[in-house]
């Protein structure tokens, strides 16, 4: 009898601390124009990568349902066959989120209409910040047209009027994220705007905002979670400040030769990290040829380091852009370049 009492006592303590299952929120809606030739996929940003949660077909109706296994709450990017996208709350609602889908115009211009999401109050905040980013988005569209139609040949006006006015939305936005905080502090995707705020110029509101969830839901983990993440964060950002050593990393060149940051030791350098996908990367690249060609007879060098996913495609843009400087191709692309340099 003693030996069944201590194994029922076994038992119930390894019930007691085994974790809970995981939860599960399922997702439907409908596409009016789907396109077949991608799936719908969701996914979520976790330290500088993109990682894959689910991907599934539309159905035959146009309508879609999926059951999402959350094992972690947060922000998940619910991408619509690669013609539309929206970020919501994953934890414990279930959603409604229909889209347009495939654009039918004539003339195709890569901007989506907003996606509202069917939700609970999670979801309702996750609606006002993707309202907010929509319309920032749609003003930035419509300065840049009034700006280029008024002094599109005045290109120092230009280029000072909108910097002032970009700066200005910017901040316009800010503002919004710190109103969505200070009055939104008592749901728990509140944190998917707590991330967007600066943790310095910040902090006071951020810590009032998580002192009032911790206050309603004791013990909650993306509480500790952000707090460790802006504590790594914040070291990071201090080992790239200015007069700090810079970080070292070693690739290769096309011709196989591993080269670093200290092999330049004694020389000005300029570090340049591109891809041959990012187009004002590549845009910038006469005005490197400048720069090189005017001092590296006085001690200046460049360091182009690609994080290009495919070596194929940096030697392609290698031939096509022909850099006289030293290239190198970050082989994991560009992970722990983004995590140590913060970009």
């Amino acid at each position: 009898m003693r030996n069944i009492l201590v194994l029922l006592l076994i038992v119930l303590a390894w019930s007691c601390s085994k974790p809970q299952s995981d939860q599960t929120i399922v997702i439907r809606g409908k596409v009016e124009f789907p396109d077949s030739t991608f799936k719908m996929m969701i996914f979520r940003y976790k330290n500088f990568e993109r990682q894959y949660v689910d991907s599934f077909q539309v159905n035959p109706d146009n309508s879609y349902e999926v059951t999402m296994k959350v094992e972690e709450p947060g922000v998940y990017t619910l991408d619509c066959q690669k013609w539309q996208s929206v970020q919501f709350w994953a934890e414990d609602e279930d959603l409604s989120i229909d889209f347009r889908g495939r654009d039918t115009a004539k003339i195709v211009i890569k901007n989506p209409p907003y996606v509202h999401i069917q939700g609970g109050p999670d979801n309702e905040l996750m609606n006002l910040l993707n309202f907010d980013k929509y319309r920032n988005y749609q003003m930035m569209i419509a300065i840049s047209k009034g700006i280029y139609k008024t002094l599109s040949d005045q290109p120092e006006k230009y280029n000072e009027l909108s910097g002032e006015l970009f700066s200005a939305l910017s901040n316009d936005g800010n503002a919004r994220t710190r109103y969505i905080v200070e009055h939104y502090a008592d749901r728990k995707s509140v944190m998917a705007a707590v991330y967007k705020l600066n943790p310095e110029k910040d902090s006071a509101l951020i810590n009032k905002t998580l002192a009032t969830l911790e206050q309603k839901f004791p013990g909650y983990q993306l509480i500790e979670t952000y707090r460790q993440e802006v504590t790594e964060k914040m070291e990071k950002e201090r080992k790239v400040a200015i007069g700090q050593i810079v970080p070292d990393f070693l690739y290769a060149t096309r011709e196989g030769k591993k080269v670093s940051p200290g092999d330049f030791r004694g020389k000005f350098l300029i570090i340049d990290f591109w891809a041959s996908w990012c187009g004002p990367c590549r845009k910038e690249i006469p005005n490197l040829k400048e720069v090189y060609a005017a001092y590296k007879d006085k001690g200046v060098e460049i360091l182009g380091v690609s994080i290009d996913k495919k070596e194929a495609e940096w030697l392609k843009a290698l031939d096509e852009e022909k850099m006289d400087w030293t290239q190198i191709h970050a082989d994991d692309e560009g992970k722990q370049l983004m995590s140590d340099f913060q970009f």
